[in-house]
């Protein structure tokens, strides 16, 4: 399915030239974790800003225990907290499904735009299960931040050995924006333990 590019939908505020990460995810519930992903791509990438695209839901995960979207995207926004981190629902609204759909609406959208995909280290452990997952590395480039125990899984995975010829050394992750696709870099550093899973499994629900 191809989404058009030139209907309302409702994006954040940009302006040409921007370096802008995209961190999508169900964020059932939002946490600290992923906060805690996006300074150190902000950070490390020398990114202007960073989206949280809270999805509709995730085709790979059970939508049983999915919150609705209006209070998932609420919470994102109180955890994340931050200037320049933006939270946006805009994939229920043109209909996305797979995450290559919305990454080719966004570059269509705003060619003007340096976007950068941005991942946890156990999304690319399954990378490989995604939708046209070459074909997302060959919209705009990607990082990969670290997560407690994928530092040596992830990058051994399926996909990540597919891509292994585009992988740039972490000292260069700074010019990753401005690199063409396919580029990808693996970020090591501090590693958040909290995952929204054991957040939903804690009794009473989400903390």
């Amino acid at each position: 399915m191809r989404l058009d590019a030139s209907g309302p939908a409702r994006l954040p505020p940009v302006a040409p030239g921007l370096r802008i990460g995209l961190y999508g995810g169900s964020f059932n519930p939002a946490h600290l974790g992923h906060r805690h992903v996006s300074l150190v791509a902000l950070k490390r990438l020398r990114l202007d800003r960073i989206w949280w695209m809270v999805t509709p839901g995730n085709p790979l995960k059970d939508r049983g225990e999915l919150a609705a979207i209006d209070r998932r995207v609420e919470r994102a926004a109180q955890i994340a907290d931050h200037p320049r981190i933006a939270v946006t629902d805009f994939e229920s609204r043109i209909g996305a499904r797979y995450t290559r759909q919305t990454l080719e609406f966004l570059t269509r959208r705003n060619p003007a735009l340096r976007f950068v995909w941005i991942m946890g280290a156990d999304s690319l452990a399954t990378f490989h299960r995604w939708q046209g997952f070459f074909e997302i590395a060959g919209l705009m480039p990607m990082a990969i931040v670290d997560r407690p125990g994928f530092t040596l899984t992830a990058p051994a995975a399926r996909a990540a050995r597919a891509l292994a010829p585009w992988r740039i050394p972490e000292t260069e992750a700074a010019s990753l924006p401005d690199r063409a696709p396919p580029a990808w870099v693996f970020l090591h550093g501090p590693r958040s333990t909290l995952s929204s899973t054991a957040l939903r499994a804690k009794p009473g629900g989400p903390a």
